[in-house]
């Protein structure tokens, strides 16, 4: 009996770590390969990588530095100003309303926010704008300036800016990409679900996926894993730069509404926790976030045949970028891919196909197109040749 009782204990135990050893993300050698490439050459300071599967993380890097003048390497866990990949999640939020019932994406935003009433065309008729608008970035809605949202501490204090400013075409007649609109999207949250956007997320999306580390606030014991921004000088050298996005205050500071279009700090295991509930049909880890149709109108095409996005050979979903012909840097991803980026080159690519989120965590404020640059073409083609050529 004891001599049986030791082998089943030791059978559990390389069980175990069997279990273990398949949890455990690896670095793919080709992938680091070629990001290292880019930090050599200052096109990044660093970079985190993450390759993830519907189950599990099949790659995961860190490289480079966070902080150059601080010496801080880069680590798993470092924390970056995420931007537009912001956009996703805000429509996720607005597909939880749908999917209990508290709103449609073909209602007028008027229903929602009775101020919408008055907006008006550039030749005074009434404008028309529904919450499918608001998502795929063809409601024509003006913007706020600088100047004009400094002072805005809630997002309800954007809604009288935005409907003084005339709509610019035919609503669902053109793309163009829209920051006011997905503002508008998270302040209807804000009334259908009766909480603020930023609590709503963190208490729908953020705590049950596990994502302790995304938030719109960062507390002072996340400051110092933040990476450093930089920008290219006309020598080729980094140089240290702000986030645009806080204006002179500190990514502590509440003193700001939370920015539903691009105010999210984020991890790269974070938001691949975000990118396998995608992956699963909108379940992860046996809890269910969106109702499996939702995420298939989120992750379609819905803009018709307008020409949408900054690369060529896409079509717009709720909230998301999807590639209706792979070219240049989408070349290595399937059609019906989708994905979104963030102004300093963060990015975040899902392979419904091969069930893949590519996602890749930068802090480069300058690149000329973010969604098209080297760095993104160089991981993505790394790591989709280095998968499929372990299948």
């Amino acid at each position: 009996m004891l001599r049986f009782a030791l082998t089943i204990a030791l059978l559990t135990v390389l069980a175990a770590a069997d279990l273990h050893a398949q949890q455990t993300p690896q670095t793919i050698s080709a992938i680091n390969e070629a990001v290292r490439s880019s930090v050599e050459s200052r096109e990044i300071a660093g970079a985190v990588t993450i390759v993830a599967t519907p189950d599990r993380i099949a790659h995961l890097d860190a490289i480079g530095k966070a902080d150059i003048g601080h010496d801080k390497p880069m680590r798993p866990d470092t924390l970056f100003w995420i931007a537009s990949m912001t956009k996703p999640i805000t429509a996720a939020a607005v597909m939880m309303m749908q999917d209990e019932g508290k709103l449609s994406v073909d209602d007028p935003v008027e229903k929602h926010l009775p101020e919408f009433k008055g907006l008006k065309t550039a030749d005074g008729k009434p404008a028309r704008v529904t919450i499918r608008h608001l998502l795929t970035h063809t409601s024509g809605m003006g913007e706020a300036s600088p100047n004009e949202s400094r002072g805005v501490a809630k997002l309800a204090g954007l809604v009288p800016i935005y409907v003084g400013k005339p709509v610019r075409y035919e609503p669902g007649s053109k793309w163009t990409y829209c920051q006011s609109g997905i503002n508008t999207a998270a302040r209807i949250v804000e009334v259908a679900s009766g909480e603020p956007f930023d609590r709503f997320v963190e208490r729908r999306l953020f705590t049950p996926l596990g994502m302790k580390d995304t938030t719109f606030y960062l507390t002072e014991e996340q400051l110092p894993r933040l990476a450093a921004s930089y920008r290219r000088n006309d020598r080729g050298e980094l140089e240290a730069t702000p986030l645009r996005i806080l204006g002179d205050k500190s990514p502590t500071s509440r003193d700001r509404f939370p920015a539903a279009n691009g105010g999210l700090f984020s991890t790269a295991p974070d938001y691949a926790r975000f990118c396998q509930m995608i992956l699963n049909g909108g379940e992860f880890e046996g809890k269910r976030y969106l109702k499996p149709e939702s995420v298939q109108r989120m992750t379609s095409v819905q803009t018709g045949g307008l020409k949408t996005g900054f690369t060529d050979g896409n079509g717009w979903g709720l909230g998301w970028c999807v590639v209706r012909e792979p070219q240049g840097v989408t070349a290595m991803l399937s059609p019906g891919s989708f994905g979104h980026g963030g102004a300093y080159g963060t990015q975040a690519w899902i392979d419904p196909v091969k069930k893949r989120a590519y996602i890749l965590m930068v802090q480069r404020a300058d690149f000329p197109n973010s969604d098209a640059s080297d760095v993104r073409r160089a991981f993505q083609q790394a790591a989709n040749t280095a998968l499929d050529e372990a299948r």
